[in-house]
């Protein structure tokens, strides 16, 4: 569809003029990815992020995991945006990939509404199985596009994506050559290390591995407080008695839960395990775009330690897209969006409370309201 190209080049302009400073030779850019799903046509919640040069490059399409259900659960899923595998995608992105980040129905501003309720509580495999129609859908519109190499794609899911790329892998679409599951499991009800039904996860794992014939790695953190290290074991276990081609890598701790390493965390703490993954499927792993550090920036005054902790990793983001607010009383909000504008409110909405009025501090990498 010709229509996705030229949504992409109306942002074109303004992604050079955001990415000058934190992403030069990149093109960074939100859409809206025309789909058919289900008979019905409809629009993708979708960011994209390659390289700035002319050729086809290797595809990664990358989507996310669901929020714990309960009151305020579709406030929390409208308020999610594709841009949160930024670190990972500006990472793949350096060494010749085009990601494309999307949010499946009902996330975001994606159409179609939700569609992943499970008709039965813990039939995780029909709700992935829907979560993977989307993933079909944005595949096949996107391998067709002249920036894609529609043999050499990537499935790299989170959460519950990680195993709804696995579900889109049981279908073994075309010009699909590996996948990477990040922490991949489903609803984690009533509390941390507690999923509802891990056994029925583990008869996810081993339906969707029947027919698989697609390379997986999964990628776990030893401190994942969802789906920890013996339940990986046992769904990956589960996964492979099939004959499905994967291996599984427990990754070191990070922070309090590594369940989120991948969005959180520096691309370095992964990259190293993936990256021989990708040379086996003959993908590219070296760094052909260099990017310079982002200058320094000078934090807030009175911050509190959590608020400096937050600064630090605003600091470090490589998006022009972003805001950190700040209140009298030490508080903080850090917001990232599809635009500047939307970075600033959503700073403001995180910072703000009854008691205190929030400022923008700093957006994009400088410090000021610019």
């Amino acid at each position: 569809m010709r229509i996705l190209l030229a949504l992409l080049l109306s942002f074109v302009t303004v992604a050079h003029a955001e990415d000058r400073g934190l992403l030069p030779g990149l093109i960074a850019a939100p859409m809206l990815l025309p789909v058919r799903i289900s008979g019905k046509d409809m629009t993708l919640d979708s960011y994209v992020i390659r390289p700035d040069r002319p050729g086809r490059f290797p595809l990664v399409i990358m989507t996310h995991g669901t929020p714990g259900g309960g009151e305020g659960f579709f406030d929390r899923i409208a308020r999610r945006t594709p841009i949160s595998f930024n670190v990972a995608a500006v990472a793949l992105a350096q060494r010749g990939y085009a990601t494309l980040s999307i949010m499946r129905r009902g996330f975001g501003r994606s159409g179609g509404g939700y569609s992943e309720g499970l008709p039965a509580p813990c039939d995780y495999t029909s709700g992935v199985r829907i979560g993977a129609d989307d993933v079909i859908a944005a595949l096949a519109v996107a391998r067709n596009e002249p920036w894609v190499d529609a043999d050499h794609i990537l499935l790299f899911g989170h959460s519950t994506g990680g195993l709804t790329m696995l579900a889109a892998a049981e279908r073994n679409p075309a010009g699909v050559v590996g996948i990477l599951n990040f922490d991949g499991g489903y609803h984690s009800f009533p509390g941390p290390g507690q999923p509802c039904g891990a056994d029925r996860l583990v008869d996810t794992a081993a339906t969707l591995g029947r027919t698989v014939h697609v390379p997986a790695l999964w990628l776990y953190a030893e401190n994942d407080q969802f789906y920890g290290p013996d339940l990986a074991r046992q769904m990956f276990a589960a996964y492979t008695s099939g004959g499905a081609p994967a291996r599984l890598q427990i990754l070191p701790p990070f922070g309090k839960n590594g369940h989120d390493l991948v969005l959180e965390g520096a691309a370095g703490r992964w990259l190293s395990v993936v990256e021989p993954f990708l040379a086996e499927l003959k993908l590219p792993t070296a760094v052909m775009i260099d990017l310079p550090e982002p200058a320094a920036l000078a934090a807030p005054p009175s911050l509190s330690p959590g608020c400096q902790r937050a600064f630090t990793g605003y600091a470090a983001q490589r998006s022009d897209a972003k805001a950190f607010a700040v209140n009298d009383r030490g508080g903080c909000g850090y917001g990232t969006g599809r635009s500047v504008a939307e970075a600033r409110d959503n700073a403001i909405a995180e910072c703000s409370n009854k008691d205190t009025a929030c400022h923008v501090y700093a957006v994009g990498q400088h410090v000021g309201e610019n």
